[in-house]
């Protein structure tokens, strides 16, 4: 056998080893190839836009170490609270997109696509949807004496005296502002909107026989109606919850009307494609995980992850549904 043809043949071996790698002799590999075969190779950061103690750093921080446990690396949770959510957000948006920051995000995302003028990112085109964690009611709630026992009170009043309810809410422009908002759209009322600097101020006012009513979370408002505080009228999702036992859904009242609080995790943009497959193969893992189930339904949530593109689509659409709402209702932050 000549040298040359011995020659040629370690380098066509040579050629065949090399290309399953992705790399040729003096060539390096692509660097979304060396850099995610092996991820996580280090702690991640979650950003939660968010106050610490508060319903969503909650559900934050339960995801996080059940997530850390199918990663086999920590998560570290980072409270970035402020702008209605939108400083938190930015920080993911514009982090290196190698899968080690991520978002917390909740419906607020959809919400500010359209309500905050000038939005330093883009919602569609800056982010990388990971997955769906979960979903749930917003609560109807009143004082224990007050005359509004039910929905149907509620309606009744409202449509004979426009305008003379009031009720409170975490701020303008919160996912329970326009919770309320499409009620009075498609229950065809007047009410009159409260809004306050969160949602401990506006609880302390229903109690307090300040207002008619309060829009509030299933989790933020579920220690007062166990306490016989406040007393839940009606929820704000499609389906009944067990958490709230014998609560009927304002859908069972006014026929299509649903305004479900949601929880996700988004990337930065350009994130690989592998590893989004690998988060959301944990958050998945984590998400339906029996002692985390058992955690989010105490607070009335249901699990409900699924593919990063499910996400999206879901995202998309509620983007649009709020859009909607928010034109139609002339709604402002001020």
């Amino acid at each position: 056998m000549s040298h040359t043809s011995t020659g040629r043949r370690r380098m066509l071996g040579l050629l065949g080893a090399t290309a399953a790698s992705g790399a040729l002799p003096g060539i390096p590999a692509l660097a979304s190839d060396a850099g995610t075969q092996d991820f996580p190779t280090r702690a991640l950061r979650l950003v939660v836009p968010f106050t610490p103690g508060g319903g969503t750093d909650v559900v934050g921080r339960s995801l996080a170490a059940a997530m850390s446990e199918a990663l086999g690396q920590s998560i570290v949770v980072d409270n970035r609270p402020g702008g209605g959510t939108v400083i938190g957000s930015n920080i993911v948006a514009k982090a290196k997109p190698d899968g080690y920051t991520l978002l917390l995000t909740t419906t607020a995302l959809a919400i500010n696509d359209t309500l905050v003028k000038d939005l330093p990112y883009d919602t569609d085109r800056d982010f990388s949807d990971i997955g769906l964690i979960c979903v749930g009611p917003n609560v109807l709630v009143t004082h224990p004496k007050s005359r509004f026992k039910t929905l149907d009170a509620v309606i009744r009043y409202a449509k004979a005296n426009p305008g003379k309810l009031t009720y409170g809410s975490s701020g303008n422009g919160s996912a329970v502002h326009l919770a309320a908002e499409l009620f009075k759209m498609k229950a065809g009322v007047d009410l009159t909107h409260i809004p306050y600097k969160g949602a401990a101020q506006a609880y302390t006012d229903l109690v307090g026989g300040r207002l008619d009513f309060v829009f509030a979370t299933a989790g933020g408002v579920a220690k007062y109606v166990e306490e016989g505080t406040l007393q839940a009228v009606a929820l704000t999702s499609r389906e009944r919850t067990p958490a709230y036992p014998g609560i009927p859904t304002i859908a069972e009242r006014v026929p299509g009307y649903s305004a479900e609080v949601w929880y996700a995790i988004l990337a930065p943009a350009g994130t690989p494609p592998d590893i989004v497959a690998a988060l959301n193969g944990a958050l998945n893992k984590a998400a339906n995980d029996p002692g985390y189930k058992s955690r989010v339904s105490a607070d009335g949530m249901k699990v409900a992850a699924g593919t990063p593109q499910e996400m999206r689509a879901f995202r998309q659409s509620e983007q649009a549904r709020w859009r909607q709402v928010i034109h139609d209702g002339k709604i402002t932050t001020t």
